[in-house]
């Protein structure tokens, strides 16, 4: 059973990463690509369906590694687990700081309400972004390490 927990935790964050990860490097330089109407409403739909769904993943993922951190205490890599877990705390601190507000005003702007600054702001988004990627990464890779 604690093997099976170790792998499902570990796929699942695994997977909130490849998804994050393409929203980065992929889906926003596609959007970004695309003509100011087009790339912004693109950007409002993506943050209203990614807002609704990446909540509960970044929560999932954290108490099944708050799960695997306490069941596993007194096995190899529990202090892996631990930092992971903090990880994923600091991105979900991160999320609701810093990235949520941006979205939640992104997720409502048309070319006929969004605000003169509304490409700074995505900006800004973009970069916590990348740095909230690079958070989760490192959990996901502490976690990978754990298991061996």
């Amino acid at each position: 059973m604690f093997t099976t927990l170790e792998v499902v935790t570990t796929v699942i964050v695994g997977l909130m990463v490849g998804v994050e990860f393409s929203v980065a490097f992929v889906m926003n330089r596609i959007l970004n690509a695309l003509p100011e109407d087009a790339g912004q409403l693109g950007h409002a739909h993506g943050g209203r369906m990614m807002g609704a769904l990446m909540p509960f993943w970044y929560m999932g993922s954290l108490v099944l590694s708050a799960i695997w951190a306490v069941a596993g205490w007194h096995h190899h890599g529990a202090g892996l687990v631990v930092t992971a877990a903090g990880l994923l705390i600091l991105s979900v601190v991160m999320s609701i700081l810093l990235l949520v507000p941006i979205n939640n005003r992104n997720k409502t702007w048309t070319p006929e309400n969004r605000p003169a600054d509304w490409k700074e702001q995505l900006h800004r988004w973009d970069r916590y972004h990348y740095i909230r990627v690079a958070v989760i990464v490192a959990a996901f890779t502490l976690l990978v390490v754990a298991l061996t």
